[in-house]
């Protein structure tokens, strides 16, 4: 899917003729030429390695243009198109937006703590002026005219949209094999004939393909944790609780699933990065790395059993690494939440879809229903969960789930921890490698251990879910790659609220182990 000037999405920016007023435009133009000359020292292969905290360092000392750097990626973008990881890219927005930056730090205006950061937003979160199409054909003329909440304070701290990241169709699925011409099968930068997971594909593949140092997700049940695992980089979702007062992160702005599940997250190349956007969009003392001596982190048994054997020696290699590090590692299962994942969670997502994406649909303004949506999606996959969102078959269970069910897993999880005296879970993000993309139904079926073939939806979903529909935070990190090169995450969960505390622990984890290097794409 090529990247063609009727996909560019333009923005508008003014910045740089104020910064003209104060300097005088032959001055102004003197120094913003100096300042690229400058950056221009540093090639465009070690431009693409930075990760978003030293991108932002080096834009506001002056090392680096982010007119440079941003022609650079958007650069990156074109030639990788064929990942098919954006929707629509914002060339000459961008562009705009980074060479105001640059005017404002030639005119010696302080700079926000994130200017001329390129990121992604998935395509189901408003930027004012480009599209959200969902991943969907009947969306795929939807242009809100205002920002998501947590996009804005990105952008207010200096932040740049790039493009808007492709996913799965409506973000119900796992593989972000998406069917609608306009958005094309996500490709995995490690190897591009499997897919990078789901539903934030998109996301997760721009960052590994260094095209962006970070972007912006969606997770219901796993889907920012999964591609970011899949895709060897980091991931995070924050705490969801009952999607009230317990949400770290504002939700308004998104095309949803479920309002008491669906969260935003972060998807960045390293969790220092992931740290760096969340202290940004939950308004809250950006999170540092912890003293790992003294950590206990629970190790449950039903989660790191059945899982792909390569996938099970490198995790324990992560392991003994954690312990070496002085983590205690707890072997103690949860019990009790297997039977209630099944009647839970898909009960409270496809009822409240039901609910909740015509309510969106109102709010932005759009003449479009629910049932015109189901009737032209494209994926294979997607047109019978739509269905059974449309029959609202999960309304009779859906009382019992939100309110029994799920209050059941967070007091078992609640028990975990406390009983434990766990400061969180380790265990396999996903229990497969990334599988082949499937061209026919776009979910493709998996043997997991010599087993049966079972939905890749399902295995991808096992680790996550429980978690997910319990409003817990949780975070995959990079730890390791298979014999073919394919990325392996390790996932932490921890009790709601200490999002914190646990994004201090992944990043203390994270540099104990190895980095993963980079795809080679050329």
């Amino acid at each position: 899917m090529a990247i063609n000037n009727k996909r560019r999405i333009i923005l508008k920016s003014s910045g740089a003729a104020a910064a003209t007023s104060v300097l005088g435009a032959g001055a102004l133009m003197s120094q913003i030429s100096a300042f690229a000359d400058t950056s221009s020292r540093m090639s465009k292969s070690d431009q693409l390695q930075l990760t978003a905290t030293q991108a932002v360092t080096f834009i506001r000392d002056g090392r680096l243009s982010a007119a440079a750097y941003m022609l650079t990626l958007l650069d990156r973008a074109e030639h990788l198109a064929g990942l098919n990881t954006l929707i629509s890219l914002n060339r000459d927005g961008a562009l705009a937006a980074a060479r105001e930056v640059d005017a404002k730090r030639a005119a010696g205006i302080p700079l926000p703590p994130l200017a001329g950061l390129p990121i992604v937003v998935k395509d189901n979160i408003n930027v004012a002026g480009m599209k959200t199409t969902g991943g969907t054909p009947a969306l795929r003329d939807m242009r809100p005219t205002s920002n998501a909440p947590m996009v804005q304070r990105l952008i207010d701290a200096g932040a740049i949209v790039l493009g808007k990241a492709n996913m799965h169709e409506l973000a119900f699925g796992a593989t972000s094999t998406n069917f609608s011409k306009f958005a094309g099968f996500v490709r995995n930068p490690y190897d591009e004939t499997r897919v990078p997971g789901g539903s934030s594909g998109g996301t997760a593949a721009a960052v590994a393909a260094r095209i962006v140092p970070a972007g912006l997700g969606t997770d219901t049940g796993g889907s920012v944790r999964e591609p970011a695992s899949l895709c060897g980089v980091a991931g995070y979702r924050p705490s969801v609780g009952n999607g009230g007062s317990e949400r770290r992160y504002d939700a308004q702005g998104v095309l949803p699933i479920s309002h008491t599940r669906d969260t935003i997250g972060v998807i960045a190349r390293t969790m220092q990065d992931v740290a760096l956007l969340d202290t940004v969009m939950s308004g809250r003392p950006i999170a540092t790395a912890v003293d790992l001596r003294g950590i206990r982190l629970g190790v449950p048994g039903s989660y790191w059993s059945n899982i792909d054997p390569e996938v099970s020696s490198l995790l324990e290699k992560a392991k003994l690494t954690l312990r070496n590090a002085g983590i205690t590692l707890v072997d103690v299962d949860t019990t009790g939440l297997a039977a209630l994942v099944g009647v839970t969670g898909f009960p409270i997502a496809l009822h409240e879809a039901k609910v909740d994406i015509p309510a969106f649909l109102t709010e932005m303004g759009v003449n479009v229903t629910l049932e015109d949506i189901a009737a032209q999606v494209a994926s294979p996959d997607v047109k019978p969960i739509m269905d059974a969102v449309i029959e609202d078959k999960a309304a009779a269970e859906y009382a019992t789930a939100l309110h029994v069910n799920r209050p059941k897993m967070q007091s078992i999880f609640a028990a975990y921890f406390a009983d434990n005296r766990l400061d969180g879970m380790v265990f396999p993000t996903m229990v497969v490698p990334a599988p082949v993309i499937d061209h026919v139904t776009g979910s493709p079926q998996v043997s997991v251990n010599g087993g049966p073939p079972a939905s890749f939806f399902a295995v991808a979903t096992r680790n996550t879910d429980a978690g997910s529909t319990s409003g817990l935070p949780g975070i995959t990190i990079p730890a390791g790659q298979t014999a073919k090169g394919l990325p392996v995450g390790l996932g932490l969960d921890g009790p709601i609220g200490s999002d914190s505390k646990l994004l201090g622990i992944a990043m203390s984890i994270e540099a104990t182990l190895s980095v993963l290097p980079a795809p080679s794409l050329g």
